[in-house]
Parts: structure tokens; C-alpha cells; sequence
């Protein structure tokens, strides 16, 4: 008996071993399966919204807590604080997103002209690699898009109300809805019923507002009612020591800004009836006039980014209520920073620091360490190669940009870049900026104005951000900075020739 019960207990060790062995391996196969399994990747995308009104920015603003979904990637996520963009308007920063290039290897220079749709896009490379791809909302570039199964935009800037969208199959109308709702719903309905379950996607979540002239959904219209936003130090800039571009721009609040279709006086609809009994009450003046404007204009504005908020909360909502948060990226940006009343300014376009930067978030469980923060340099031109990365596909060598992954992970390559270039270029047009390059490398910023109503053709300017973070003080001709105007003019000469910049593409 002791010899068959050695030999028995002998036999259902060797079987439960087996069995175990076999267990563990194909657990082990589940996890690395898992693991190996590409990314569903979420970008959203809204249109000027400064970082400044983002609360996990820690800003002036914050304590409004203007942005509660929003600033869950931060904290859930990494924040950039140093990410920029390439040419601060509209259309050339999306055509840069799909491309990874900057406007003058893309063609996109201004918002007015066409957009060659058949040049290389990552999207495009995306679905060659197993990924289903889909755009929802605004994309400001006419003619058809190519590279996704399915697209819904709207015809270039788009309504608040009672939007129309573009399809493969033409233009559908949602009469009486609100922009951000229909943009939000038809993302989710995309995620819900009609993507193919089996395949890694790529969601474009790309939303019209805070764009101009801020209009709100009527459920918002009286938030920040009873509060006053701060001012900025330099509302009322009045641009010394800076150049003819400062000077000589159209986009102040004071002289730019309209009293009818940007801040509705007059306007009939009851939504803005209040605000109409007020102004006719009071006729506020002067000073006053700029400080009334200033606090109308970021009322609306903080209205149209809430309703950008609500919607990143039901976005992932979605994804946790369909199992898919886990394993999807989920990425926030806008198209430029904006001014939010610094240098008495709204929109963007210059290089300074507010349109230039753009805010960037991101969360990614079980790769991104929740809470962190990246100071590292990036700009927008990384963004499709960041895609196709995640996705595991090549990056094609035209491409300008790096992919943000290591990024991501908290790795900083050795050879991330020091420095970043910028080239604005439509002038004469809206806002009348005047056209511009520059260099910076986090704490110098050297900007040349060039080319036509610039005098003797060419300015430039110089700031030190450690010691004038508000861009105040040019000291391009002070001769303390000798040394660093011609170390950052080299460097502009050399980002000039990495990115292939001709002297005739200006």
C-alpha cells in the first residue's frame, strides 16, 4: 500500500503540476496579450482655449474652478507645461496635427486658401496599421476629409446653434441644438453603435467652441453671473519698449472688440436680455467700458468651456461605462493659447507667451504616473507622430515632429530638443498682425518681424521670461543680451534649416 500510494500521490502531482504549468502560461499569455494590445487613442481637441482658464493650470482663474472634467486628465494624468504651437491660428494648427509638419512643408499658412487632402496624414497610416478612425466636429479644412471611416465636421468655423454638419453623404442640419451637445452626442453615439468592436480606434473629439463670437448654451447663461473675474496686470498695456506689431495690431478689447456680435448689445435674444437692461442703464464709459467688456467677454467665454467640460466628463463616462478606460489614452489640447484681456488683447496669432502656448493633458493608466508634470519642450508638430507611435506604426521621415511617448512614460530622451521655431504668416488679414518668426528655448524668446508695414522691413524683439514672465520689457537692443541676440539668432538659423524653411516660402 505505501508503495501504490507513493506511486498515486507521484501521478496526481505530475497531473496538477501540468495543469498548473498550463494555467499559468496561458495567464501569462492573457496578461502579455493584454499588454501588447494597441491603445484606443481619444483626442480632444477645442478651439482657443488659453491654459489659463484651465483650473489645473493653477492660474489666476483657478479658483473659479472653470474645468472640473477637464482637469481630472491632470490629475489622473500629466500635465505639459510646456507645449506650444507652430503658427497660432485655426487651420494651419490642425493641418499641422494631421500632418506633423509645419505650415510651410504642408501648405496650410492662414485660415483663407485650400488644404491638400491627399498629402500624407497620420490617419491614414493609422487605418493601414488595424486602427478604425473617426472626426467629430470642427477640423476648419475645406474639401473632403480622407483617412477616416467616419466623419462628421462642420463647414469651416461652424454655428453655436442650430449647427450643420458634413458627411460622406452631404450636409445634415440640427435645428435648435446647441454646437458643443450635438458634437458630444455624436461622438458618443459613434463609441456606442457604430464603431467595429474588434478594432483599436482613433476618436477625433474636435469642438467649435471657446471660438468667437462666445456664444453659450442658454443653460449656462448665468453662471459667473454674480462674480468678478480678475484682470489681468496688463490690461491696459500700452506697448512701450515694444515694436510696430504690438503696436499697430487690431485686437483689442477696447477699439477691436464689438459691442453687437461680440458682446450682443442689441441682441434680441432673450438670453442676452438682461445684459442689454443693464448696459442701456447704465452706459458705462472709458475705462470703465474696457473693464465692462472684459468682464462680459470672459463670462461668455468661461460659459462655452463649460459646456467643452461637460463634455469630457460624458466622454469618459463612455468609455468606463463600455469596459474601455482602461486601455484608452485619452489626450486634451486646443489649437492655440488666447488671450484672455493680457496686453488688453483677445485672440492669438503673435508669438508671445499666451497664443503661443496651448494647453496639453493627458491620461494613461498604468503608463502615465497620475499627477505628473512635464516641463520638457513640445509643440504641436509631435502630435501625429505621438499617434502612430501609440499605435505602433513607423513614422515617416518627413515627418518634423518627435512622438511625446517617452514623454508619457517620464523618460525624457537625451536628445529632446532645446528649442522650438515659430513662423506666422497671413498678413495683411483679420487682427492685422504682422508677420513673424522666432526661437525660444523656455527662458529667451527672439521674434523677427518682417516684410510688408514692418519699417525698414525687418524688427525684432527680445524677452527674458525668468525675469519678465509677462513679455513687457523688449531688450533687444539692450546690451547686456548682446551675447544671447547672437547665440538665438544662430540657433533661429539653424531650426530654419532643420525644418527645411526657404527664404522664399515667407
Amino acid at each position: 500500500m505505501k508503495y501504490f500510494g507513493s506511486t498515486w500521490m507521484s501521478s496526481y502531482q505530475r497531473r496538477f503540476s501540468i495543469g498548473f504549468a498550463m494555467a499559468f502560461v496561458l495567464g501569462m499569455a492573457a496578461i502579455q496579450a493584454a499588454a501588447q494590445t494597441p491603445p484606443n487613442i481619444v483626442w480632444i481637441f477645442s478651439d482657443d482655449h488659453s491654459y489659463q482658464t484651465i483650473g489645473a493650470y493653477d492660474g489666476p482663474l483657478a479658483s473659479l474652478d472653470p474645468s472640473p472634467n477637464i482637469d481630472r486628465l491632470a490629475r489622473e494624468g500629466m500635465r505639459f507645461d510646456h507645449a506650444y504651437v507652430g503658427n497660432s491660428i485655426c487651420a494651419p494648427s490642425r493641418a499641422t496635427l494631421l500632418t506633423g509638419k509645419h505650415s510651410h512643408r504642408n501648405g496650410k499658412y492662414g485660415n483663407q486658401g485650400s488644404f491638400d487632402h491627399d498629402q500624407q496624414q497620420f490617419q491614414k497610416i493609422l487605418q493601414k496599421n488595424g486602427y478604425q478612425t473617426a472626426m467629430v466636429g470642427k477640423i476648419h479644412l475645406s474639401g473632403k476629409m480622407q483617412g477616416f471611416d467616419y466623419w462628421e465636421v462642420l463647414p469651416g468655423q461652424g454655428k453655436y446653434y442650430s449647427p450643420d454638419f458634413v458627411t460622406e453623404n452631404g450636409k445634415t442640419t440640427y435645428p435648435g441644438r446647441y454646437v458643443t451637445d450635438v458634437i458630444t452626442e455624436r461622438t458618443l453615439n459613434w463609441l456606442e453603435n457604430e464603431r467595429e468592436k474588434d478594432k483599436p480606434f482613433m476618436l477625433m473629439v474636435h469642438h467649435k467652441a471657446p471660438h468667437r463670437n462666445w456664444h453659450p448654451a442658454d443653460r449656462h447663461m448665468d453662471l459667473y453671473e454674480d462674480i468678478t473675474i480678475p484682470e489681468p496686470a496688463n490690461l491696459f498695456d500700452d506697448y512701450a519698449t515694444r515694436g510696430t506689431a504690438a503696436h499697430k495690431q487690431d485686437m483689442t478689447i477696447e477699439k477691436t472688440m464689438s459691442m453687437k456680435g461680440d458682446l450682443k448689445i442689441g441682441n434680441k435674444t432673450p438670453r442676452y436680455k438682461k445684459r442689454n437692461d443693464w448696459f442701456a442703464e447704465n452706459k458705462p464709459e472709458g475705462r470703465e467700458l474696457v473693464q465692462w467688456k472684459y468682464q462680459t467677454y470672459m463670462k461668455d467665454y468661461l460659459r462655452c468651456t463649460w459646456a467643452v467640460d461637460e463634455s469630457v466628463g460624458k466622454v469618459l463616462q463612455a468609455l468606463e461605462d463600455q469596459g474601455l478606460l482602461e486601455n484608452t489614452i485619452v489626450m486634451y489640447s486646443s489649437d492655440q493659447g488666447f488671450y484672455m484681456g493680457e496686453h488688453g488683447w483677445f485672440d492669438k496669432r503673435f508669438m508671445y507667451e499666451e497664443s503661443f502656448r496651448t494647453p496639453l493633458l493627458a491620461r494613461w493608466p498604468g503608463k502615465i504616473k497620475p499627477g505628473s508634470v512635464n516641463t520638457d519642450l513640445v509643440q504641436n508638430i509631435d502630435f501625429a507622430e505621438t499617434f502612430l507611435d501609440l499605435a505602433g506604426a513607423s513614422i515617416p521621415d518627413d515627418m518634423q515632429g518627435e512622438s511625446l511617448v517617452p514623454l508619457l512614460k517620464g523618460e525624457t530622451p537625451n536628445d529632446w530638443r532645446d528649442s522650438l521655431y515659430y513662423h506666422y504668416y497671413e498678413y495683411p488679414a483679420t487682427h492685422s498682425v504682422r508677420r513673424h518668426e522666432g526661437v525660444f528655448d523656455k527662458r529667451y524668446k527672439l521674434i523677427r518681424f518682417y516684410g510688408r508695414d514692418v519699417p525698414e522691413g525687418e524688427e525684432w524683439e527680445l524677452y527674458d521670461l525668468k525675469y519678465d514672465p509677462s513679455e513687457m520689457n523688449n531688450v533687444y537692443g539692450n546690451p547686456e543680451y548682446s551675447a544671447t541676440v547672437e547665440k538665438l539668432k544662430n540657433e533661429l538659423s539653424q531650426l530654419r534649416q532643420l525644418y527645411d524653411v526657404e527664404d522664399g516660402k515667407q
